[in-house]
C-alpha cells in the first residue's frame, strides 16, 4: 500500500487506516464479535493498513484490549493511535484533562495495548475546566518519558455550525477562483465549524508540536476543507479523516427504513431516518456511477475513500470496519486513482439532506 507521512516528524503509515471503534462500541452490539474483529485487524495489517485508531473510552477499555491482542504478535507492523480525555458516564461523556489523570490514563492504555510506546496520543476532547495548555503539557511530558512518540488533537464532535445541504467541493476558492488544489464548493465562505479548533491548535503549538488532527471528512461532510485542512497542510500537520464513509451510508449497503438496533448511534441520528436516507440516495448513486467506470470490482465505498485520499498527501482516511472483507475493500481504495471526470462528477453530486444535530 502507498505510504503517507503524519506530521513534521514524518511518521509513516499506510494511506488508508483502520478505525477500530465499531468493533467494540457505538454500532450494532449484536454484530460485535471479538475473534472476528481480531481477524479484521490482522487482515488490515496484511494489506499494509498500518494505522490502528482506537481510544480508551471505546467500550470503554475493551477496544484497546482487543487491539492489544493483535499488537502482542505484530507490534512492529502497526502504527498505534489512541486517545485520552473522555470518560463514559450514564448516557453522557465527561471530559477530564487534569495532568495527573492524563499520566494515569496513558499507563493504563499502554497496559491494555500490550506495548511500551504509543505512536500517536490524541487529546479526545479539551476539558473546559482545565487550561488546554496544562493537559497538552502533561501529554508532552509523556513524549519526553518515551511512552508516546507524537501528539494529536481529535476534532470530531462539533457540528453546530454545519451548513445544511453543503455540497462536495469542486476545486474552487470561496470567491469562486481556482486555487492550490484544496477544494471548495463555491458557496459563501463559512469556516465557523472549525474556528474554535484552529484557535485551540494555535495554543497547543506554543507548548508542543501537533503531529496530527483527526476530524470528519467525507463526500457528504466537507467542512474541514474550508479552513482546518489548509491549516494542517500549511504546517506539515497530518490529517486523519474520520467517518470517511459517512457512518456507513456512503458504502451503499444500508437500506432506507431497514432500521438500527437501539444501541447503534445511527438509530438516533437525524440523517439516518428512513426519510433522510431515501432523500440522500442520489449521492450513493453518483458514487456507483463513478465506480462502474473503474470496473466491476470497484465499489462506492472505494470511490468515497479515493475522493478523501485525493484531498492532499497529508490526508489519511480512517474508515471503521469490524469485518475482514470490509477492511480489505477499504484498503483497495488506496490503489484507485480518480480522474478529472470522476472528481467533477463527485463535485456535482447534490448536497446531503438532513441535520447532523
Amino acid at each position: 500500500m502507498e505510504r503517507r507521512t503524519i506530521g513534521a516528524a514524518t511518521l509513516e503509515v499506510g494511506a488508508v487506516g483502520l478505525g477500530c471503534m465499531p468493533m467494540s462500541w457505538a454500532y450494532t452490539g449484536s454484530r460485535q464479535r471479538g475473534e472476528e474483529s481480531l481477524r479484521t485487524v490482522h487482515a488490515a495489517l496484511d494489506l499494509g493498513t498500518t494505522l490502528l485508531d482506537t481510544a480508551d473510552m471505546y467500550g470503554p477499555f475493551t477496544n484497546e484490549l482487543l487491539v492489544g491482542r493483535a499488537l502482542r504478535e505484530r507490534r512492529a507492523e502497526a502504527f498505534v493511535s489512541t486517545k485520552v480525555g473522555l470518560l463514559v458516564g450514564e448516557q453522557h461523556l465527561v471530559a477530564n484533562g487534569r495532568p495527573g489523570y492524563v499520566r494515569r490514563a496513558c499507563d493504563a492504555s499502554l497496559r491494555r495495548l500490550q506495548t511500551d510506546v504509543i505512536d500517536l496520543y490524541q487529546l479526545h476532547r479539551a476539558d473546559p475546566e482545565v487550561p488546554v495548555e496544562e493537559t497538552w503539557g502533561a501529554m508532552a511530558d509523556l513524549v519526553a518519558a518515551g511512552k508516546v512518540r507524537s501528539l494529536g488533537l481529535c476534532a470530531v464532535g462539533a457540528r453546530s455550525a454545519r451548513r445544511p445541504g453543503a455540497r462536495p467541493h469542486d476545486g474552487r476558492s470561496p470567491a469562486g477562483r481556482p486555487h492550490d488544489g484544496r477544494p471548495h464548493d463555491g458557496r459563501p465562505y463559512d469556516g465557523r465549524l472549525h474556528d474554535g479548533t484552529i484557535r485551540q491548535l494555535e495554543r497547543l503549538q506554543q507548548v508542543f508540536p501537533v503531529s496530527a488532527v483527526e476530524a470528519e471528512l467525507s463526500v457528504w461532510s466537507t467542512e474541514a476543507l474550508d479552513a482546518l485542512l489548509p491549516w494542517c497542510a500549511a504546517r506539515g500537520v497530518g490529517f486523519l479523516a474520520a467517518m470517511p464513509l459517512g457512518n456507513g451510508f456512503l458504502t451503499g449497503t444500508l437500506t432506507p427504513g431497514g432500521g438500527f438496533e437501539p444501541d447503534d448511534v445511527r438509530a438516533r441520528h437525524p440523517r439516518f431516518t428512513a426519510e433522510m436516507m431515501a432523500a440522500n440516495q442520489p449521492i450513493v448513486a453518483g458514487l456507483r456511477r463513478v465506480a462502474r467506470r473503474h470496473g466491476d470490482g470497484v465499489t462506492p465505498a472505494q470511490v468515497a475513500l479515493a475522493w478523501v485520499l485525493s484531498r492532499g498527501r497529508q490526508v489519511v482516511p480512517v474508515p471503521g470496519a469490524k469485518r475482514a472483507r470490509w477492511a480489505a475493500e477499504n484498503a483497495g481504495a488506496a490503489g484507485l486513482r480518480l480522474t478529472a471526470e470522476d472528481l467533477a462528477e463527485v463535485a456535482g453530486l447534490p448536497g446531503a439532506q438532513g441535520s447532523w444535530d
